[in-house]
């Protein structure tokens, strides 16, 4: 993992990335995970979901998830049909249902049934990568265990030209040794909301963005 720089070695080195981040925290100063939830297991299952799916629908789907299989112990032993006719409209549904039972079997046999709180733990389990696991700890337990990029977080830090890398997990390393870890968690969830409100792909409100001054927009036409 990337060592973290402190607050005022970022201010130092590099300004600008201390005025997006204060510019992200003006715009949205409450950033929460998009995907409804009531508990740690209910965030991890809906965010297995969430792959090449919209927090939408999966918010559509996960309230009868949840009512038939409320608990990793009940769903560890659902029937997989049954939950592929659940999970159904949120795509590629049959390896989303095996990696919920499969995700809910693992914690039952090796932590009770709890969510473990390390990202070695977490990615062990069926259908829980990286992303996957920084997505819970940052949200469900607080902990900054790396930066979510999903594809909104991907297509701004490169329109900001804060990476030039392609691969998600290049792009966390790269995000990860420009933030303090203390805006670990928060920049992802703001970057996120921004890209849903303002930074739109197909078409960007550039003249109403709060970012505009410390955007080169690489990448848009001029």
């Amino acid at each position: 993992m990337a060592k973290s720089r402190s607050p005022s070695a970022i201010d130092d080195r590099n300004p600008r990335i201390r005025k997006i981040v204060a510019s992200l925290a003006r715009t949205y100063p409450v950033a929460l995970c998009a995907l409804n939830h009531e508990s740690p297991f209910q965030l991890l299952a809906a965010t297995i979901l969430s792959a090449q799916c919209t927090d939408e629908r999966v918010n559509l789907v996960t309230p009868e998830l949840f009512r038939r299989w409320p608990t990793p112990q009940a769903l560890a032993v659902a029937k997989q049909p049954d939950v592929e006719e659940v999970v159904h409209s949120t795509g590629f549904f049959r390896a989303k249902a095996a990696n919920l039972i499969g995700m809910a079997s693992g914690l039952v046999k090796h932590h009770n049934g709890e969510l473990p709180r390390t990202l070695a733990e977490l990615t062990a389990l069926p259908g829980v990568g990286r992303k996957t696991a920084n997505v819970l700890l940052g949200t469900a337990f607080g902990i900054p265990s790396g930066v979510v990029v999903d594809t909104h977080v991907k297509r701004i830090t490169t329109l900001l030209g804060l990476t030039q890398a392609t691969s998600a997990e290049r792009i966390e390393q790269d995000l990860m040794a420009l933030l303090p870890q203390s805006e670990w968690i928060n920049f992802s969830h703001r970057l996120i909301h921004h890209g849903r409100r303002i930074c739109i792909a197909r078409r960007p409100k550039c003249d109403e963005c709060p970012l505009r001054p410390h955007c080169p927009r690489i990448g848009l036409p001029e």
